[in-house]
């Protein structure tokens, strides 16, 4: 099994001694490329080629076997054929290797998980560690290392990436080149069959050089050590997460290509954005994120104004704000105070502040002097377009001192450039030069987003998770007698009971055997009421005819007791049928879906989201990790697009949304403390007025198939 904690993670990136096992002599075979590439970059410390054949390689002495090297040995790149790879490790690990990079294919990949396991198993059970397999190795700029085989240098710098994919990986390290983004550290992880994302930025959390980490993920196996690292990384330093597999068929692919569980895409997205990471759709913006983010201050203030130079420009750079969560200063009477000295007269100081088609690269200067000295605005937008008064040939003059300014002064200040060849061919050297350009307005407003999105999450302070007070063992009481009872889900007045010691308030709901016991607990509980099927062989009573709504009297309760049973038998033939539950009819109100379940790689978490029967169809829902506390509840709230139903519409009174996040609060503790259940569902969660709660109209609870 994987380590739980390494306290020598910092060898794998700074090793004192690395060796190649099946270095080759010829160019074009991968262990020669890893040993040039070493020996290339200018490390330091020893380097002992591994090769049977023995001799000279880069004008190195070859040992036959790692056993020959007569000195320990931190780290190891292994280059053999598939089928000698544990023979290899095996030799490694017992001669104390601490860290072993498996470049090899040919693993879980392609279906060989056996092979794999029984690699890590024997290094991990000798303290060796393994990266990979099915990776292109490692580089550190801090031990001048480069054991990949990239072709070329790799510049240093400030950000650092984490692949598993080993192809996409080589292309963004070429692609970083191309826009001049130094990198401190590159690991290519590959299967991940030990060391994982969590393990590496366990280093590069503190690590003085890394000032961005920029993570490509196509599954995770060990969530909750993932969400724990994670937390604790992005609160030192911004973590960019690219994902694939959003949608059904590139969660398959990316899970065939790695040989692990892509998982829902909803909620990795969720609980990235709870843990504070970017999570960026392309390579494109990632590294524009990066940049952004590594090269210049966080924004002091939440205050941005757009300068513009064209009009439409700037109304497209409002709409991408609005998007991106980018708050415009909208203090009409300061904006005229601050630009009026510096804006035509048939311009506009309102933001966006147009400076108009008749300015030059002075008069936008002038512009960005006057935000610059204004305490009251923190970021600006500079969209140009090329015009006969402003070309090219001066945007030099207009941007590159005008951004500098701004990044002395503690400012953000990026910039959307409309034009030609030439205006291209100067966005390309200003990009070059780590001057936060593009061509797209949306593409610059993104990046300043996301530095504004990281941001709000530093600057709020951690919380504490919610307490709960709950009885845990009659909850497993009541699960104890449904396993014994031979059921994988709890019936309702099961699923009630559980409710009442959450302290969910439920309707009230009767069982009944018979039609004269039916019609005596509809008397009891008081008309109108509500008849579901009672049977261990139906999960979906509505699929299966299995519920009556509002009936009025007994002869409406006669004919339903009748009606359910039969279309139930005609449903599933073979379903043993207890009887029917009979509860009351609640007031109507807003129907949320409220919900728990212990994800599979996540562990628990907790999902609330619009409900009622359409809730599949509309899935207006979100999730986040369990535990936490009552204002993350209130920001996933938030995020449904159903949440100004909450705050009441055309009259209502606002609806208790404290109820909401206390059914959130309580489910998840379920989840989180009982392990015999793996999934509760309450939908409808019926929300009243403000201070009048709600009620768990209708509650699924299913067993965990592990028990």
């Amino acid at each position: 099994m994987p380590i739980a904690h390494d306290n020598n993670i910092h060898f794998l990136f700074e090793p004192r001694s690395i060796a190649v096992i099946g270095a080759s002599q010829e160019p074009g075979k991968i262990g020669h490329a890893v040993l040039a590439n070493i020996r290339a970059g200018g490390y330091k410390g020893e380097i002992y080629p591994v090769n049977p054949s023995g001799g000279q390689i880069e004008n190195l002495p070859v040992y036959k076997s790692i056993l020959d090297v007569p000195s320990e040995i931190d780290v190891v790149s292994i280059v053999v054929p598939a089928k000698f790879v544990f023979d290899v490790v095996k030799q490694c690990a017992d001669k104390g290797v601490k860290y072993g990079i498996i470049i090899t294919s040919g693993f879980s990949e392609i279906g060989n998980a056996e092979e794999e396991h029984r690699i890590t198993s024997y290094a991990n059970d000798r303290g060796m560690r393994i990266v990979g397999p099915n990776v292109f190795g490692i580089y550190s700029a801090t031990a001048n290392l480069n054991a990949t085989f990239i072709n070329g240098r790799i510049p240093p710098g400030r950000l650092a990436m984490i692949t598993q994919s080993g192809a996409l990986g080589l292309t963004m390290v070429g692609q970083a080149s191309v826009e001049n983004i130094g990198l401190s550290a590159v690991v290519s992880v590959g299967n991940k069959s030990d060391v994982d994302e969590a393990d590496l930025m366990g280093y590069l959390i503190t690590h003085a050089d890394t000032q961005v980490i920029l993570l490509y993920i196509e599954g995770i196996r060990d969530g909750r050590k993932f969400i724990n690292v994670l937390k604790e990384t992005t609160r030192a330093k911004p973590v960019i997460i690219i994902k694939s597999g959003r949608s059904q068929r590139g969660a398959i692919a990316a899970a065939s290509h790695t040989g692990s569980l892509a998982g829902s895409d909803e909620v990795f997205g969720d609980i990235a954005r709870q843990c504070g990471a970017l999570r960026a759709v392309s390579t494109k913006d990632a590294f524009y994120w990066s940049k952004l983010l590594a090269d210049n201050p966080l924004p002091a203030g939440e205050n941005t104004v757009i300068i513009t130079n064209g009009g439409g420009a700037g109304v497209m750079a409002t709409d991408a704000c609005e998007k991106y969560g980018i708050s415009l200063y909208n203090d009409v009477e300061h904006l005229r105070q601050v630009f009026s000295p510096v804006v035509p007269t048939f311009g506009s100081t309102k933001n966006p502040v147009d400076i108009t088609g008749q300015a030059s690269a002075g008069d936008y200067t002038k512009a960005f002097s006057a935000a610059l000295r204004d305490d009251q605005i923190h970021a600006a937008i500079g969209i140009y377009c090329e015009s006969a008064l402003f070309t090219a040939e001066t945007l030099q003059e207009a941007v590159d001192r005008n951004y500098y300014q701004f990044k002395n002064a503690g400012k953000p200040l990026v910039f959307t450039l409309f034009g030609g060849e030439k205006t291209s061919n100067y966005e390309r050297e200003a990009r070059r030069r780590s001057i936060p350009v593009t061509d797209d307005v949306y593409e610059t407003v993104s990046s300043l987003g996301a530095m504004y999105a990281y941001k709000h999450y530093i600057d709020e302070l951690p919380e504490n998770d919610v307490a709960v007070n709950m009885d845990v063992p009659a909850i497993d009481s009541i699960i104890h007698h449904v396993i014994s009872d031979g059921r994988s889900f709890l019936f309702a007045h099961d699923a009630q009971k559980v409710m009442d010691i959450a302290g969910i308030r439920t309707p009230k709901t009767l069982k009944a055997s018979s039609i004269q016991t039916a019609m005596k607990c509809a008397r009891e509980i008081g008309y109108p009421v509500a008849m579901k099927i009672i049977s261990k062989d139906i999960l979906h009573k509505s699929d299966a005819g299995g519920i009556a709504l509002n009936l009025e009297n007994d002869n409406e309760v006669i004919d339903a007791y009748g009606a359910i049973i039969r279309n139930c038998r005609a449903a599933v033939p073979t379903a043993s049928i207890e009887g029917v539950s009979v509860s009351e009819m609640v007031a109507t109100g807003i129907e949320m879906i409220v919900g728990a379940r212990r994800d599979n790689i996540f562990g628990p978490i907790v999902m609330v989201g619009l409900g009622g029967i359409y809730v599949e169809v509309m899935k207006d829902i979100t999730f986040r990790s369990y535990p936490l506390g009552r204002r993350e509840i209130m920001k996933m709230i938030k995020e449904i697009h159903s949440y100004p139903l909450l705050l009441g519409v055309r009259g209502e009174k606002i609806h208790d949304i404290d109820a909401v996040i206390d059914t959130i609060v309580k489910v998840g503790f379920v989840i989180l403390n009982c392990a015999g259940i793996s999934d509760i569902e309450i939908n409808p969660l019926v929300v009243y007025g403000q201070g009048d709660g709600s009620k768990a109209v209708d509650v699924r609870i299913i067993l965990s198939k592990e028990r």
